[in-house]
């Protein structure tokens, strides 16, 4: 197919997709347009496993037992609740719902994908599965549900790209081993004893406890753990009272976790249990804590970077293909695939200096250069002319 046919039709996907943007496990009309679309694809098998998930599978006609490969690709196609506030003309329809994460364009990349290997499934041989996930973006994810549906049983290699708004289209940003976190999300209630605010010596303030704890819980990750393999611990809310002379009964504030080193990954829940019940109690108040425990941290296997490696660099140039020095402390449910099959998810750039200011994944403002989707369809290419071609 010509490439700039092939472009123009993954960026019309990607705007659709962009246009209809849908919550986890809402991806009604998602994911009826992707299973549409594919299922026009010459030889491909399309199912849904579940209600919003798309699974397609092509296998290659060519005969070859040395490149009989099974492989994977994933992409995620769920939304967040965020309004748009984007300078786009093809802004989100969907109230309060935005493509925010790129999943628009990870979808479509593999849209494309699929495409251009079932026009070419007589050069190919093995297996090569398309994976449409959704509820990314909720705990504990639909990668795991897809697993458990054996979407990995028998895959050699399982592969995902996800845009990266911090660096420009063409380039590509990489790392094997530990890429990026796990996520375990918290919320704590304090109960004290209510009363006026002219006497608080008559009350059991959760307020001023709840932010005593809030402010140790920041000691666990300079004190009280490795600072090689310290995990990020973030308090994102925190609620109490309505009245400026009323000392409230109940306060209460929640965050997250995110860490690498699954013994650090508990040992952080522990600590963070200890220093909420050690200071209420001092106080005299009683703590409640809730758990959300969320996916593990996403480890790319180091073979399959290299094979990533390569189909980047034979698309870009090496110069193109930046290494990551550090791995990210942001959750991804692809963890699910990359602890049952050596995996590999790296970054595609999608920025544009002419946008100026780079907005950051989840922010209204987010945006991407729709040229990179072509990179991205090219580099699965390129890996599956590497597995499953001669």
């Amino acid at each position: 197919m010509n490439q700039d046919t092939l472009q123009k039709e993954v960026i019309s996907w990607r705007r659709h997709l962009h246009e209809h943007a849908e919550l986890s496990h809402h991806e009604f009309k998602t994911s009826d347009y992707i299973y549409e679309t594919v299922s026009k694809f010459p030889g491909l098998t399309v199912t849904r496993p579940t209600k919003t998930s798309v699974y397609a599978v092509l296998k290659g006609e060519k005969q070859s037992a040395a490149t009989s490969h099974t492989i994977a690709f994933r992409a995620d196609i769920d939304a967040l609740p965020i309004h748009e506030e984007a300078d786009i003309d093809f802004q989100s329809k969907t109230p309060g719902v935005m493509h925010a994460c790129g999943h628009d364009a990870h979808a479509s990349m593999l849209m494309g994908t699929a495409k251009v290997l079932c026009e070419r499934r007589n050069e190919f041989s093995g297996e090569i599965r398309f994976i449409f996930q959704h509820a990314e973006e909720v705990t504990p994810g639909g990668a795991q549900e897809l697993v458990d549906h054996g979407v990995m049983e028998g895959v050699d290699y399982v592969f995902a790209l996800h845009v990266y708004p911090y660096e420009n289209a063409g380039k590509f940003s990489m790392r094997a081993g530990k890429m990026n976190a796990a996520g375990d999300d918290f919320e704590v209630k304090i109960i004290g004893r209510g009363g006026h605010a002219s006497t608080p010596e008559l009350a059991i303030d959760p307020l001023v406890i709840g932010a005593e704890i809030v402010t140790n819980i920041q000691l666990i990750v300079s004190r009280k753990l490795p600072i090689l393999q310290a995990p990020v611990i973030t308090v994102t809310k925190f609620n109490c009272g309505n009245s400026l002379n009323v000392i409230e009964e109940t306060a209460s504030f929640g965050g997250t976790i995110r860490s690498h080193d699954p013994i650090v990954r508990v040992q952080a829940r522990d600590y963070l249990d200890q220093v909420v019940h050690g200071i209420a109690n001092t106080h005299g108040a009683k703590a409640e804590i809730k758990w959300d425990l969320g996916c593990a941290a996403v480890h790319n296997d180091t073979e399959a970077t290299e094979i990533t490696r390569r189909a980047a660099a034979k698309l870009v140039g090496e110069e193109n293909v930046i290494d990551l020095p550090e791995p990210m402390f942001g959750a991804e449910d692809f963890a699910a695939y990359s602890e049952v099959v050596p995996a590999s998810m790296q970054f595609i750039g999608v920025h544009n200096k002419d946008f100026g200011k780079a907005y950051p994944l989840h922010h209204p403002k987010f945006k991407i250069e729709e040229t990179a989707l072509q990179y991205g369809v090219n580099y699965f290419v390129n890996i599956a002319e590497e597995l499953c071609g001669d």
